[in-house]
């Protein structure tokens, strides 16, 4: 008889986190560390979100809430959707949990029985196939590919779709490539899923207001309203309004399974952080000016890092439509020698010398399912971002 469960068998750590902690060791060791792997906007929280916060504390709002979220809160969200979507939900139909990760992983864990698959595009966030085993289920990859800009063809999610299909998973912009879906591709998927009716959709918008250029956002139950009765769609307050550490996501989808996750949520953090929650308030009802500027810097920054890595050897570096990442190929490097004598005979080994012997932290392409290629997070500074993308094409000049 073994400790431990046997359902920590299916499952790995994050790659991300330990990306960022053999950063921060390093560079506590004293190593000259650039870390690119968080996906964290480097920006503070606006100052008016932060008086929200103060306010509620000064209040006496420091009690417990109703499981999945305060009623002003609920509000919010459902004006937010109407205004910035075209969705109309009711407070019923809103959940609040500790970060857009929980509400992704309540919704599994009420929904997901032994046998159940999740079709899931690959590149992937690195947690979306292991909440899945987690919860019970089969994730079922689908890969995209650098030549189709890092998006599935309808085609392809109509190949990956069985009885057993529960969940399509959907995240645009893209972490770990920013690709983002134009409402004609995505169109062409929910035409797909309008012919399966048994299959739902999960919508991951975390980085709907970090979009650049001609691209405009759009998200799967707006594209198709039919489908609007069997998505939950899922946001937060963490990437625009660099609110991270506050840990506020939420979604909305059919009251059915909105009560489902509830009960999830009741048994097992009950109510998101009752001071959060006031913050995320302000955040969505409050301004939005500071979005247009915040997405200036990004894009000031994403079009450096693509010019930059497009430049090293080996390297190709697609521009992304959305968020604030790169997800550049390295097939060009595999098989060559580092200047330190280490074979680069994955995106995994290429991380690794990368950081040991340049100081340069990132994530390797196998974490997300899709390789050789590697994850940078351009979320920090031009100076650090400057100089990161000179040492990788140090790193690359050097190889042999």
């Amino acid at each position: 008889m073994t400790f431990l469960s046997a359902t920590l068998d299916r499952v790995k750590p994050s790659p991300t986190i330990a990306v960022t902690t053999k950063a921060a060791e390093l560079k506590a060791a004293g190593r000259d560390i650039i870390a690119l792997g968080a996906g964290e906007p480097d920006f503070d929280t606006p100052q008016n979100i932060k008086d929200a916060a103060i306010a509620a504390i000064n209040a006496g709002k420091t009690k417990y809430t109703p499981v999945d979220g305060i009623p002003e809160l609920k509000q919010a969200i459902c004006a937010k959707f109407a205004r910035d979507n075209d969705l109309a939900y009711t407070p019923a139909q809103v959940t609040v949990g500790t970060g857009g990760k929980q509400v992704l992983y309540n919704a599994f864990m009420a929904t997901l029985n032994p046998g159940d698959e999740v079709i899931i595009p690959a590149p992937y966030w690195v947690s979306y196939p292991d909440m899945v085993l987690l919860a019970g289920g089969t994730p079922v990859t689908v890969e995209a590919s650098l030549e189709t800009k890092f998006k599935i063809t309808a085609a392809q999610l109509e190949a990956a779709i069985t009885p057993k299909t529960k969940w399509f998973l959907f995240n645009s912009p893209s972490n770990p490539t920013g690709a983002g879906y134009s409402w004609d591709e995505l169109k062409a998927l929910t035409d797909v899923l309008l012919r399966h009716p048994h299959v739902w959709v999960m919508t991951d918008d975390m980085y709907e207001h970090l979009a650049y250029g001609d691209f405009r956002f759009c998200t799967p139950a707006q594209v198709e309203p039919k489908l609007h009765d069997r998505t939950l769609t899922v946001n937060g307050v963490s990437k625009a309004y660099a609110m991270t550490g506050w840990r506020i996501g939420y979604a909305a989808g059919p009251e059915v399974l909105i009560k489902a996750i509830r009960k999830v949520q009741s048994q097992s953090t009950s109510n998101p952080c009752s001071v959060s929650q006031w913050a995320a308030v302000e955040a969505l009802n409050g301004t939005q000016d500071y979005l247009a500027p915040n997405n200036a810097a990004f894009v000031r920054r994403r079009d450096l890092v693509v010019a930059m890595l497009n430049a090293a050897p080996g390297v190709v570096c697609p521009e992304p439509e959305g968020a604030f990442y790169v997800y550049p190929s390295i097939a060009g490097c595999i098989g060559k020698t580092s200047a330190a004598g280490r074979l680069i005979d994955t995106d995994e080994t290429f991380a690794t010398a990368l950081l040991e012997e340049t100081g340069v932290a990132v994530v390797f392409g196998a974490a997300f399912g899709l390789s050789p290629n590697f994850r940078v997070s351009y979320a920090t500074s031009d100076v650090a971002l400057k100089e990161a993308c000179q040492r990788i094409i140090t790193f690359c000049e050097g190889l042999t």
